[in-house]
């Protein structure tokens, strides 16, 4: 067992190195700096809104940003492996090929912890800037838009184990919109008056993972409405969504190792 986490370690740091030469991931966060200094122009040409806004495209630009960046570096990170045919190497050595995909995401789970970190250091700075107190619901929300983007980059390594870039990156993109806007999607089909429509929307949404949950600010959690501006959710809440991504997360990585292990690269 200390052998085989000691494997993946290895791999998650060799991931991690190649990741931060990556230099579209530089530009990412230049462009959510941008965003931060956008939403303070946006905050002081509206009148007594500046934390409003401040907040909401702090955040909106984690989750989004985060979001896209997970998507390239699972469709990226794990296909290169093979068109450079450097996985012939890895595969012919003492590791199983499990051991080669959970490395891999785990690699990539730590350079896209740092750019969280680094998107969040920018907008909590700007907002101490602005004289803006930083709340715990903010802290709350950034803990679970970094919990989407781990969950993004699953969904992205999973299509990528079986599938070309091209259409892995199409698939993780669609089932990041599906997963954001499932409530959307749910009350849409419940004023269906066909009952085939709700049962395989039901169904459908069974099997995509309810994105939304991360990000709940200005909707409604058990009827009440939360904001990261005012009553937002409680701690249990918070810990059952990540509780709830590190199921998919599990399930994602289990069965793209199965797909990933019957995989043939001749």
């Amino acid at each position: 067992m200390t052998a085989s986490l000691g494997r993946m370690w290895a791999l998650a740091l060799n991931t991690f190195r190649e990741a931060a030469r990556i230099r579209v991931l530089y530009g990412i966060l230049v462009l959510v700096v941008g965003a931060n200094l956008f939403a303070v122009l946006l905050g002081e040409m509206s009148q007594h809104a500046e934390a409003r806004v401040a907040r909401d495209v702090g955040l909106a630009g984690i989750s989004l940003f985060g979001s896209l960046t997970a998507i390239f570096l699972g469709v990226f990170l794990l296909y290169s492996e093979i068109q450079r045919r450097t996985i012939h190497a890895i595969v012919s050595k003492p590791i199983e090929r499990w051991e080669f995909v959970v490395g891999k995401y785990l690699g990539m789970a730590l350079i896209l912890s740092v750019l969280v970190a680094l998107f969040a250091v920018a907008m909590l700075a700007l907002l101490a800037f602005q004289g803006i107190a930083i709340s715990q619901a903010v802290a709350q929300a950034v803990l679970l838009a970094w919990m989407e983007v781990l969950t993004v980059a699953a969904i992205a390594v999973f299509f990528s184990s079986f599938s070309t870039p091209f259409l892995s990156g199409i698939f993780a993109l669609a089932l990041f919109a599906l997963g954001r806007l499932t409530p959307d999607i749910l009350a849409a089909s419940e004023s269906s008056k066909s009952t085939w429509v709700r049962a395989t929307t039901r169904i459908a949404l069974e099997i995509v993972p309810d994105l939304h949950l991360f990000g709940i600010s200005g909707r409604s959690v058990d009827g009440a409405p939360v904001s990261v501006h005012g009553d937002f959710v409680s701690w249990g809440y918070v810990l059952t969504s990540c509780g709830y991504a590190l199921a998919w997360i599990g399930g994602l990585l289990l069965i793209a190792s199965l797909i990933f292990r019957r995989r043939d690269f001749v």
